[in-house]
């Protein structure tokens, strides 16, 4: 591997985390904050992928699309956690795992109604079509450059929500003790409602922005949900700034792992999930029990 194919990979494994990011990041606070273990979560993804598609047909515009499908992303969110997750907070983890596991289902037999089961593709805006020149025989998309960028800034604005908003410290305060929280006044429930419909947007978001590069199909949450598990495992649950690095990680593993041992490729991101487990049980990020 010469230089321009390194960066190249390299460019593709920043771009694959940075995007895995968004949809681990919406997991690990619907987990870490919440307690809630949300099987769905990627099909959550699949729906926004699906919006994409649909809404690129009615306003051909990638962009209108987007600005469209994510309030419909953050209603069903809220939709959902009012109506179903609501009622999971003072039940187990079995419990959790059956309702969303049946939206799963509900979700992917809801997609195939309203799109049905073919293979859709979602075309690149045309001013983002071209390609930067890295060689003379490399060159890289500028669509995948731009997913980078947009998921960079979508980090840096959650860290600014988290970090230095009221909702960001309501948010803090009920992940660290919900009694307390609750017993100052905040309506937890308002702020678990607001949790879930961001985690709901984000994948959906996620699905939306990555749908030019791949092709939409029913079941394509799927390999993204058990991918985003293993980031929010290697970061630490409940912790973004986990997350963050936990995709850029997997990013690069599967990458380069595809391209380097193309034999072992699916077994890289489980076994360096399994050294950082060992090293750190509780993840890079996450708090010690």
């Amino acid at each position: 591997m010469d230089l321009a194919q390194f960066l190249v990979q390299a460019l593709n494994g920043v771009q694959y985390g940075l995007l895995l990011f968004l949809v681990a990041s919406g997991l690990t606070l619907i987990f870490g904050i919440m307690g809630i273990i949300n099987l769905a979560h990627g099909a959550f993804y699949m729906i926004g992928a699906y919006l994409a598609y649909w809404l690129v047909g009615l306003t051909d515009n990638l962009f209108l699309a987007i600005l469209l499908g994510i309030p419909i992303a953050v209603a069903v969110g809220l939709v959902i956690e009012r109506l179903l997750i609501a009622r999971l907070y003072d039940r187990d983890h079995l419990d959790q795992v059956l309702l969303t596991y049946g939206l799963i289902l509900i979700l992917n037999e809801t997609q195939k109604i309203l799109w049905g089961s073919d293979f859709h593709g979602v075309p690149v805006p045309e001013m983002l079509a071209g390609s930067v020149p890295l060689t003379e025989n490399q060159a890289y998309p500028v669509y995948r450059l731009f997913i980078s960028a947009v998921c960079l800034g979508v980090a840096a604005g959650m860290w600014l929500v988290i970090a230095r908003t009221r909702l960001g410290m309501m948010i803090r305060a009920g992940a660290s003790n919900r009694e307390m929280t609750s017993a100052l006044g905040i309506n937890i429930g308002r702020v678990f409602a607001i949790v879930f419909a961001l985690g709901v947007a984000l994948a959906a978001f996620s699905g939306m922005i990555g749908a030019p590069v791949s092709s939409v199909y029913p079941g394509m949450g799927d390999r993204v949900l058990i991918i985003s598990f293993v980031v929010v495992v290697i970061g630490g649950i409940g912790s973004v700034k986990g997350a963050f690095i936990g995709a850029l990680l997997i990013g690069l593993a599967d990458t380069f792992g595809r391209v380097l041992v193309p034999d072992f490729a699916s077994m890289v991101i489980y076994a360096l999930m399994a050294l950082v487990l060992l090293w750190r049980p509780q993840g890079l990020f996450g708090r010690a029990p």
